[in-house]
């Protein structure tokens, strides 16, 4: 992973094609951060999950961030989308602490025809 000059590390799925444009989600940890670090893992393209120490040291705290595909994209990819993280968060221990993060592809603005 490469740092910045400022200390922090942005954690990413590396894809077939290596590419920044192909990095659809990603985690920018802090110095602190990634101390705390447990490890981290890619779930595909769209999802990855980092765990953390807490200060109670039985308790984990793991992160998921996720890019959800957009409403107009196949909705068989939206169903591989969504069981692929449901299958991550069923993977957490219910003991820890679990956040999740999501892009919804949400539009804002004044102009919502269609929506």
């Amino acid at each position: 992973q490469q740092r910045l000059s400022s200390g922090e590390v942005p954690f990413y799925p590396i894809t077939k094609r290596k590419t920044p444009q192909t990095r659809e989600v990603a985690l920018m940890l802090s110095q602190e951060a990634q101390k705390a670090l447990i490890g981290w893992e890619p779930h595909g393209p769209r999802i990855i999950k980092a765990s953390f120490k807490t200060k109670k040291l039985e308790i984990a705290m793991n992160v998921i961030q996720c890019y959800v595909p957009a409403n107009d994209s196949h909705e068989d990819d939206k169903d591989h989308f969504f069981a692929r993280l449901q299958s991550t968060i069923d993977k957490c221990s219910v003991n820890d602490m679990t956040t999740l993060m999501e892009d919804f592809n949400t539009m804002v603005g004044m102009d919502n025809t269609g929506y």
